[in-house]
């Protein structure tokens, strides 16, 4: 208890740690689940306040007695609840049609309280499956007929993912899988159940705490979204460089060629879903790229998003990926067999994840997935087509090289984009920009999908997003600005934009687009905010090149900016701007 308090007062004296307040909700004891949770999310750059119903009262305080959940006004609900929870199984004997009215009737349950947590709190809910039983009384039968209790679970599960599915204010944290990691032998732990109602063992409470860290981490936009890869005995057994590329490890001739084969499927995979994959190698370049010709390599080189391989100390060339990508050291995960590697980039990079994967390839996979570090809460289109998208920045960088005009670049882009209110389509790329854009973000102000549906409605807010294309691809919705009009006044609460389109000129579009918008509302003032953190510098004098004058500028580096719509002409003049399909 006392290490306990040791770690959470170190991890609390942290600078710009992120509020956070969480409801829990549940069927058992919670107290170590949160003690677990809260030093976690300390670890993960949030200041979580924690409220806690009594045991068993889940139900009860989301629908009849909700007003202290109300008081507490929680950014996230989680709710805990176990197989022990299930409030009625369907009787041995039962039909499939009475089956078929059981899960109808557990659902229901769940459905009504999920439905109450919405009218009276309206945040996002995280709600757990359900493990197995720990017993299977029927054995093999257990999950095949209708009085089976391990079907009915399987039925609640796949109700649950569907009703998830269809409702953006729902996640669904898979304790069906968790345990069945563990095993259920050690995620059980009946002592503890009947002395205390804690359900599941120490093992089993800390896998709960990872996986709703990682879930959280993911909602604002803190996943990790680069794998960083040493080469040598981390992506093909042997040294290429003195081995030669015909006598490293990889394929199926062997078993460990066939480990390093299936540790890069993995690596594929991540890619696959929008992962980026990084190379940082000591090793000739031209030597090191020959490992991906090899006929038995899953990973060719046009799956690299940028590839550093050069005797330069590792850490060196992480800071330049990091730049060359325009992402955070704290997007990135390192993974090298070579522990003295590991424990420099560790030492050297704040910020970056390097996991302890030994030096067997066989574990690297597992040990990765163990840190959940790439935890998505949703797939769009964009994550498919991310590694893409950087490929073809690296392909403009090229072009740009060729003139001499920065503003012929421009011009040669054949740029066009689409610029509009916010659409129902899009709201969950804007709540997914919202949450993990920070340096071309003026005031790092986080919204919740909710939020961002309500200014649909909201007759005093605008928000218009922004996508952009041009000879090289569809960069995506990239940009959203976000505002709310006082009298003839409109405050700009939030201006982001993706670093892939810097110096593109699109901010000059967004100001023509939002001005427009802004004259229709009545709006004869705009005033822009600037609210300094440690990742958007880039964008202190935002206003200022954009013709805005300065109102007032604080000690701690916020700023108020003004600019007049009132003979305001339109500047953009590198961008072809289309109309927005639906307005």
């Amino acid at each position: 208890m006392t290490k306990r308090k040791g770690l959470r007062r170190k991890l609390a004296e942290r600078e710009n740690l992120q509020p956070i307040r969480i409801a829990v909700l549940s069927g058992s004891t919670t107290n170590e689940v949160v003690d677990l949770l809260e030093l976690k999310l300390l670890d993960a750059g949030f200041a979580p306040t924690f409220h806690q119903s009594e045991y068993g009262r889940f139900y009860v305080d989301a629908v009849h007695d909700a007003d202290a959940l109300i008081q507490f006004e929680p950014h996230l609900v989680y709710v805990h609840t176990s197989v022990r929870n299930i409030q009625r199984f369907p009787p041995v004997g039962c039909s499939e049609i009475e089956f078929e009215e059981h899960v109808k009737t557990e659902i229901n349950f769940f459905q009504e309280m999920w439905t109450s947590l919405e009218e009276k709190i309206g945040c996002l809910v995280i709600q757990n499956n359900f493990e197995f039983p720990s017993y299977a009384i029927l054995g093999n039968l257990d999950a095949t007929i209708a009085g089976g209790h391990t079907r009915f679970v399987s039925a609640l599960n796949l109700e649950f993912a569907r009703r998830a599915a269809s409702n953006s204010k729902l996640l669904v944290q898979d304790i069906c899988s968790i345990s069945a990691r563990i095993g259920l032998d050690q995620w059980f732990d009946f002592e503890r159940w009947f002395s205390y109602k804690i359900n599941t063992s120490l093992e089993g409470s800390h896998a709960i705490a990872t996986s709703l860290t990682a879930i959280i981490r993911a909602i604002y936009g803190k996943a990790r979204k680069v794998l960083v890869l040493d080469l040598d005995n981390t992506l093909w057994g042997g040294v290429i460089g003195d081995d030669g590329v015909e006598k490293i490890q990889i394929g199926r001739e062997t078993p460990v060629a066939e480990a390093y084969s299936a540790f890069q499927q993995y690596c594929l995979s991540l890619r696959n879903r929008g992962v980026l994959l990084a190379v940082c190698s000591k090793n000739n370049e031209e030597i090191a790229k020959q490992g991906f010709e090899h006929p038995d390599s899953i990973l060719k080189l046009e799956h690299i998003s940028c590839f550093k391989a050069n005797w330069d100390p590792k850490h060196e060339n992480i800071a330049l990926i990091a730049t060359e990508l325009n992402l955070g050291a704290d997007s990135f995960v390192f993974v090298d067999d070579n522990p003295a590697e590991r424990e420099i980039v560790r030492a050297q990079i704040d910020g970056i994840a390097v996991p302890e994967v030994g030096s067997e390839v066989a574990q690297f996979a597992r040990i990765i997935e163990a840190g959940r570090y790439f935890e998505p809460i949703s797939l769009s289109q964009e994550d498919y087509e991310r590694a893409a998208l950087y490929d073809q920045n690296s392909k403009r960088t090229v072009f740009e090289g060729k003139f001499a005009d920065y503003g012929e670049y421009l011009d040669s882009l054949s740029m066009t984009a689409e610029i509009g209110r916010f659409q129902p389509i899009y709201l969950e790329r804007i709540a997914q920009l919202t949450n993990k854009t920070n340096q071309f973000n003026l005031t790092t102000r986080r919204y919740t999908f909710g939020e961002i549906e309500s200014i649909l409605t909201d007759p005093d807010a605008i928000g218009i997003y922004g996508r952009l294309t041009d000879r090289f691809g569809d960069n995506g919705l990239i940009s959203v600005v976000l505002g709310r009009r006082k009298n003839d006044i409109l405050d700009i609460d939030l201006w982001l934009m993706s670093c892939r389109v810097l110096k593109r000129d699109m901010e000059v579009a967004m100001l023509d687009t939002l001005i427009e918008y802004a004259r229709g509302m009545g709006v004869a003032i705009l005033h822009g905010h600037y609210l300094p953190t440690k990742k958007n510098a880039m964008v202190q004098d935002h206003y200022t090149k954009l013709g805005f004058e300065t109102v007032s500028q604080n000690p701690d580096g916020s700023a108020i900016y003004s600019l007049e719509t009132k003979g305001f002409t339109p500047r953009n003049t590198h961008i072809k701007i289309m109309e927005p399909a639906n307005e």
